[in-house]
């Protein structure tokens, strides 16, 4: 398995955090993972100057396995702006042969949930194809957050019967428990969209815990994992405990040992 780490443990701080991209990718590089996520809000001037990015990576020994992006209209009430999104975010990610993912469709104003599936499914499907014209791949990524429409079983089903199936899915361990499904009956159920993994642990009562402090069996979602057809190999650990908030670096370097040992 390629073991990589997504960024937005360091974004979760807000304005405590005061560094800048290349903080990230010497914390993530130093830690052993071989890939990094980036998101939009941390990848700073990067965004525009792929050929620095690329050369940052290489002086860090990391790819690029996903640029993660957001949207202010919740993928839900914005196409237009979306998809201009989704087409700088694909011109920049294909640059590395990375994968877009697009953040969890949110409720942004009152209205049936029916509605706000069907305005969702209709930007993602468009983001889809945006991404095959500027060359990248493109997946979801749902979420337990705050007003997202992607959380239990029902959603998913409901979105995912939406969706063109060529559109990929990125499980997220934590973000699914906490919608209260199994992982491994939503890694089985809908296996054809996978095409990487976020692992992040929660604890019994859905609380947010410390790779290999919580519920989640690393192994068993590795083998999961292995199982999808279209599993690009990227298990990418994502961290949002207590642990994290108060030291970044030394939370993502603590799970690249929990993942080396639980893999090993």
């Amino acid at each position: 398995m390629k073991l990589g780490c997504q960024t937005f443990t360091w974004e979760m701080l807000g304005d405590r955090w005061t560094g800048g991209p290349d903080d990230l990718l010497h914390a993530i590089g130093a830690a052993g993972y071989g890939g990094i996520e980036i998101t939009d809000k941390m990848i700073g001037p990067y965004a525009s100057n792929p050929d620095d990015f690329a050369r940052a990576l290489e002086r860090d020994g990391l790819v690029l396995v996903a640029y993660a992006i957001g949207s202010p209209g919740g993928f839900t009430e914005d196409e237009g702006a979306d998809l201009e999104a989704v087409r700088k975010a694909s011109a920049f990610a294909a640059r590395f042969g990375a994968t877009v993912s697009l953040g969890s469709a949110t409720v942004m104003s009152p209205g049936a949930r029916e509605a706000k599936y069907d305005a969702a499914a209709r930007i993602y499907n468009a983001a889809l194809r945006v991404g095959a014209e500027e060359g990248a791949a493109v997946a979801i990524h749902p979420s337990s957050h705050h007003d997202t429409l992607i959380f239990d079983r029902a959603d998913y089903e409901a979105m995912f019967d939406r969706l063109d199936p060529a559109l990929g899915w990125v499980p997220d361990t934590g973000h699914i428990l906490r919608g209260g499904q199994t992982v491994a009956d939503a890694m089985t159920r809908w296996s054809d969209r996978i095409r990487y993994v976020h692992l992040k642990d929660v604890d019994a009562a859905g609380d947010w815990a410390m790779l290999g402090q919580g519920v989640v069996d690393i192994a068993e979602i590795a083998h999961l994992a292995k199982a999808a057809p279209r599993f690009n190999g990227w298990l990418v650990a994502e961290e949002e405990s207590e642990e994290a908030a108060r030291d970044p670096a030394a939370a993502v370097a603590t799970n690249r040992l929990v993942l080396e040992g639980a893999l090993c």
